[in-house]
């Protein structure tokens, strides 16, 4: 069918010129693009079967409004939190900078406050028992957020997170009611 009659080269002319090479360019990215899709079906699926719906919508909650470029609406963490007894449990203050939230046990990393397990002297008790019960009052007077300080947890294995709740840090109201000091990398003693 080629010659003067019909101008235009056989169709199999045309597989062996440029099919292979479309074949190859194709094929390059079609595994990046599965790759992407199976990634994406596995966090959907992820956040499905989470253990805890409520801690993987909360994620979700807190995640939306930054997306929509909103920073002041990313409090969306919230749950009713008591005092720990001996110091564990779950959604409960251990102490007045040490909780647990959803199984995970976190400490507020830009705080130091008064030892309560064991206090070191009186007065150190009395500040430890103000700070914890600020805490909890504190955490139970609204929605909160967790913001990363670089280093996901401690020697001891809490999660080191500054709490805040409408970008002021639960840390900096501590501090200033005088039941925490900064942290300075290091702790001080309370006696």
């Amino acid at each position: 069918m080629s010659g003067p009659n019909f101008p235009y080269p056989q169709p199999r002319a045309i597989r062996r010129h440029r099919l292979p090479h479309l074949q190859g360019r194709a094929r390059s990215k079609l595994w990046l693009t599965q790759m992407m899709a199976i990634v994406f079906v596995a966090a959907l699926a992820g956040f499905q079967y989470a253990p805890d719906r409520t801690m993987a919508n909360a994620l979700v909650a807190s995640f939306t409004p930054l997306m929509r470029g909103d920073a002041s609406a990313t409090d969306a963490l919230s749950v009713r939190f008591g005092l720990c007894p001996n110091g564990g449990g779950q959604n409960c203050v251990v102490d007045g900078d040490t909780f647990w939230f959803g199984g995970e046990k976190y400490r507020i990393a830009d705080i130091d406050t008064p030892e309560t397990h064991p206090a070191r002297c009186a007065e150190e008790a009395v500040l430890g028992k103000a700070a914890t019960e600020r805490l909890r009052r504190w955490l139970n007077d609204g929605a909160f957020s967790f913001e990363g300080i670089g280093r996901d947890s401690d020697v001891h294995g809490r999660k080191l997170r500054i709490v805040t709740r409408g970008g002021t840090s639960v840390g900096s109201v501590l501090v200033a009611e005088g039941l925490a000091r900064p942290w300075e990398g290091r702790r001080r003693g309370w006696c």
